[in-house]
This record gives structure tokens, C-alpha cells and sequence, in this order.
């Protein structure tokens, strides 16, 4: 089973709308836990391993405000406040509590998704792009990332330089499934549109050029949630 892209911790009193975000999201790729009370909230966030906080203001037990700013003295967890209100006073409150962003119902999915991609991207990637190897290998793929080469055996796959990027970028994280915000924002350097198919035909040309080389489909679409390398 692919890894999840994240661990969310979700804390909302609606239930009706905690698991209708939970499973919007897990159906992206995200694994999901959620909770209605923001004492119980704090306890979970400080005790169990998540890379984001999805955090509602009004809450009973403790209010989300509140719950940041305890948070706040034990942990970074990245936290998207969550609010009815779009009153200015209320962001200025949780920016300065600590939140990474703030967020107005009613929002789409796809909003939310974007905000959740571009924090996480924001506290994940530098330590792990200095991580990252010269070259990728799996089976009898190879990639080179300084000279930005593909070879499958003794076949050199014809890649643009942005396809390459893709492509590299899609084995190494192989077994996730990258969603479409989080490759236009990381790849393709720009905000994702539901009408820009652009990464749609890289994807199907990066796809055919493994298939020409024997590769098989190790280039997966998932539906409603992205790519994934197999």
C-alpha cells in the first residue's frame, strides 16, 4: 500500500464535517485522524506524530486559540486555523499565536489541499533536497540529477528537462502518491489550474518513454489524487 503524502490531525467540533474532510482527504492520499474537542485535541497533538494540524477556533473544551498557543510551547506542528469568520482581528490572532495559515469557511477541497501542500512543502523540503542522492536507482532505471539523464539499461530516455524533474521527482518518492497541486508547485513552479492539462501530457510522455524502454506502467494515475511511481 503507497505511503500516505501526510499525517493530518484533524480538530473540529462538526463531526458531520470532520469526516466529510476526513475522507475527502484520505481519498487525496493523506492519512487522517480527527477529533471534536479541543482539550482531547491537545492531547493528541502532543502525543502522537502528525506534519499538520487542521485546527477549527471554535471548540468546546478548549478553544483553538487557546490550544495553539499551549501547543505552541511544546511543538512546531505546522497548524491551519480554521474559521466561520473572516474578520481580520481573528487571522491577526492566529498568525500571532503561531499559525502557518488561516483559512475562511466556506473553502473548497481544493483550496484546502493547496494551503495543506504549500506549508507542508515549506517545513519538509530544504533538509531533504540537501538530502537528496545524485542519482536514483530502481531496477533497471537509472537517473542522473546534475547531468539530468534517464536510462532504462542501455537505453537513454529522450526527456525534456522539466520531464526529467518529474520524473525524478516521482522516484524519489516512490510508493506516494503525488498530488497535481503539489507537482505544479514543486515541478512546474506555478499555481495549479483545473484547466492547465500541461502536466497531464509531460505525464503521459514521461509515461510512454518508460513503457518504449520495457519498463512497463510503474507510472500510475490515481483518480481525484495524483501520480504515483510504482
Amino acid at each position: 500500500m503507497p505511503a500516505p503524502l501526510g499525517h493530518i490531525l484533524i480538530v473540529e467540533d462538526d463531526r458531520q464535517l470532520s469526516g466529510q474532510l476526513g475522507q475527502l482527504l484520505e481519498h487525496t492520499g493523506y492519512a487522517v485522524q480527527c477529533c471534536d474537542d479541543g482539550s482531547a485535541g491537545l492531547e493528541l497533538a502532543l502525543r502522537e506524530q502528525h506534519d499538520l494540524l487542521l485546527l477549527d477556533v471554535k471548540l468546546p473544551g478548549l478553544n483553538g486559540f487557546s490550544l495553539l498557543k499551549r501547543l505552541r510551547q511544546h511543538s512546531r506542528m505546522p497548524v491551519i486555523m480554521v474559521t466561520a469568520s473572516n474578520a481580520e482581528e481573528e487571522r491577526i490572532r492566529g498568525l500571532r499565536h503561531g499559525a502557518d495559515d488561516y483559512l475562511a469557511k466556506p473553502y473548497s477541497l481544493e483550496e484546502l489541499q493547496l494551503r495543506i501542500d504549500a506549508v507542508l512543502r515549506r517545513v519538509r523540503p530544504l533538509g531533504a533536497r540537501q538530502a537528496e542522492p545524485e542519482q536514483l536507482t530502481v531496477g533497471s532505471l537509472r537517473l542522473d540529477r546534475a547531468q539530468q539523464w534517464a536510462e532504462a539499461g542501455d537505453m537513454r530516455l529522450d526527456l525534456t528537462p522539466l520531464q526529467f524533474r518529474l520524473l525524478w521527482q516521482l522516484v524519489a518518492q516512490r510508493g506516494e502518491v503525488l498530488s497535481k497541486p503539489y507537482l505544479y508547485r514543486v515541478v512546474l513552479d506555478r499555481e495549479f489550474s483545473r484547466y492547465d492539462r500541461s502536466l497531464d501530457m509531460h505525464i503521459s510522455r514521461i509515461r510512454r518513454r518508460l513503457i518504449d524502454a520495457g519498463l512497463g506502467d510503474v507510472l500510475q494515475t490515481q483518480h481525484g489524487r495524483g501520480y504515483l511511481f510504482a
